[in-house]
């Protein structure tokens, strides 16, 4: 898996089981999950999976057993059982970045050793968590006072992509566990409004901004940083008193000593963790802040239950890989280029925005390890909404329009806020979409119904949209963490059947670098000479011209 070292793999189209299964489609692509169904009136039954209390239903997607043998052996010669190996071996499988991706050591138990370049990375993973168990209880006990000597209220978490997403995705998720007596909020967008909004009723004196950064650099995180930092200096006066109201999670301890915070109150992570993997590192310390210490290592229990699910459970029987390897089938065999993930679980509303950057930064890759073109599409599109406001939205589309959209349905069976009905309408819409989705309805079952003639073509449902549906007894923090273990582990499958890198973002780089060119032109005094193209300058002479007339 070392970028340098590793052979080149076959093309993916050329392996036997790609090509056994291009045939197979031949001959079931069409087949519809109501004759599916009629045929295995047992299926629902078999085609099912479970993990620590995460229930996996697949029954619904439009596979036979011959091709989920398929997908196995595509599997087993995409060498998945070594690449999952050469992860948890801490082995550098981030190619292009010649780094491992470690993330799942952010879970391990102290008894356990996860080594890089021979050195065993687990106590520091544990002294950190320490330190944060520590700072996150200061603050929660009031033991941790504001400069003028108020206790602490406000938590702003600054950051961008994963070092935003996870916080604020997790935030919400548990909502249910956190601090009431506390104001959580996030700061990401560069979007001066942002940062308007976030602050407008706050206190600095009973403000702490925690700026998330791994190399303390990033433009959007610092500037957001810097802004919060002359806001609080506006009523606080004196900057010392940066050190009671700002803390960092970082690698660069000379950049936040140079900002004016305590190294003492700086949290480190690794280049080994990247940022969409991050939330169960120190970058989650706000989610400890918000729902204590307890259940965040509960939160990691359940992302480490997944973990060891994933490596040490035959895949016939492995909740990621299965739902990797249909996701595989959906997307290059159906021709599905969407994913809806359907929460019917509201504090969960942020998980499908976590998972578009999970997903779609790991997997929205277009050459190989090897540096190739690669042969089939790759990194489909996830999205979606909690249930049931999706269903008065977009699943219209889902059920009639002309695109497939694979969907993932998430529920609970114990609410934690049971309230009258609430909670029986809700999963019986779950399962009836579900339903719907796969079976759909016929123009004869419209015609029994007395419908006339003419409306019998827009009433019909044609059906045969394939769903997983995951149930859990109820969301708790190890819920959680099983369940971003389980799409991390799904989108690691994806991108090794696909041969791409998933640690790495160098399209992401791109725009970054172009931005930097056009700053300067934006704010210069005097007139710049622009080199772009035609239409780039002309955005950037009337964007000039109109914040002149402006002033």
């Amino acid at each position: 898996m070392n970028g340098s070292a590793a052979p080149p793999r076959a093309q993916l189209t050329a392996l036997p089981a790609w090509q056994a299964l291009a045939e197979h489609y031949g001959r079931v692509g069409k087949l519809h999950l109501r004759q599916i169904f009629a045929e295995d009136p047992q299926r629902g039954e078999r085609l099912v999976a479970e993990a620590g209390g995460l229930y996996l239903d697949y029954s619904k997607n439009r596979v036979t057993d011959e091709t989920l043998r398929l997908l196995l052996q595509l599997a087993k010669e995409c060498g998945l059982a070594e690449s999952i190996a050469a992860m948890f071996g801490g082995q550098k499988i981030n190619a292009s970045e010649q780094r491992p991706a470690l993330h799942i050591a952010l879970n391990a138990r102290q008894d356990e050793h996860f080594l890089v370049d021979g050195i065993d990375v687990v106590p520091e993973v544990h002294a950190v968590l320490q330190h944060m168990a520590v700072f996150s209880e200061d603050i929660r006990s009031g033991r941790w006072l504001g400069y003028t000597g108020k206790a602490i209220r406000n938590i702003v978490n600054i950051g961008i992509g994963g070092s935003d997403l996870g916080p604020v995705m997790a935030y919400e998720a548990l909502r249910y566990y956190s601090r009431r007596d506390m104001n959580f909020r996030f700061l990401s967008n560069i979007d001066g409004t942002d940062f308007v909004e976030v602050t407008r009723d706050l206190d600095p004196e009973e403000t702490l901004f925690i700026i998330v950064s791994k190399t303390f650099a990033t433009l959007e995180t610092l500037t957001n940083a810097c802004t919060a930092r002359d806001w609080s200096l506006r009523k606080l006066k004196d900057k010392s008193a940066i050190q009671k109201h700002f803390v960092a999670v970082s690698t660069n301890a000379e950049g936040v000593a140079e900002f004016g915070i305590d190294t003492a109150n700086m949290f480190g992570f690794w280049d080994w963790v990247g940022g969409r993997y991050s939330m169960d590192s120190a970058v989650g310390l706000s989610t400890m802040i918000a729902i204590g210490a307890r259940n965040f290592r509960d939160m990691l229990s359940g992302f480490h239950a997944m973990d060891e699910h994933f490596r040490s459970t035959p895949f016939e029987r492995n909740l990621p890989v299965l739902m990797g390897l249909l996701a595989i089938w959906n997307n290059n065999f159906l021709g599905a280029g969407t994913v809806a993930v359907l929460p019917y679980e509201h504090y969960l509303k942020r998980f499908p925005a976590y998972l578009q950057q999970l997903a779609m930064e790991s997997n929205g890759k277009h050459v190989t390890l090897d540096g190739d073109r690669v042969a089939v599409p790759t990194g489909p599109v996830y999205w979606g909404e909690p249930g049931t406001n999706g269903q008065h939205s977009f699943y219209q589309l889902i059920h009639q329009g002309t695109q497939i959209v694979p969907c993932d349905f998430i529920g609970f069976c114990q609410p934690l806020n049971p309230v009258g009905r609430h909670h029986a309408l809700l999963l019986a819409n779950l399962f009836a979409q579900a339903e719907a989705l796969a079976f759909g309805k016929t123009a004869d079952q419209v015609r029994a119904e007395g419908k006339p003639a003419w409306l019998v073509p827009h009433l019909v449902c044609d059906g045969n949209r394939p769903t997983n549906t995951i149930l859990a007894p109820c969301l708790t923090p190890q819920t959680l963490g099983q369940l971003v273990a389980l799409y991390e582990h799904s989108v690691f499958t994806q991108g090794i059947i696909w041969n791409i890198d998933s640690f790495d973002q160098w399209g992401v780089e791109l725009g970054k670098l172009l931005a930097q060119r056009i700053i300067p032109e934006l704010e210069s005094v005097e007139e710049p000479e622009l080199k772009h193209d035609s239409s780039t300058n002309a955005l950037i002479w009337r964007y000039r011209r109109l914040r002149k007339e402006e002033s």
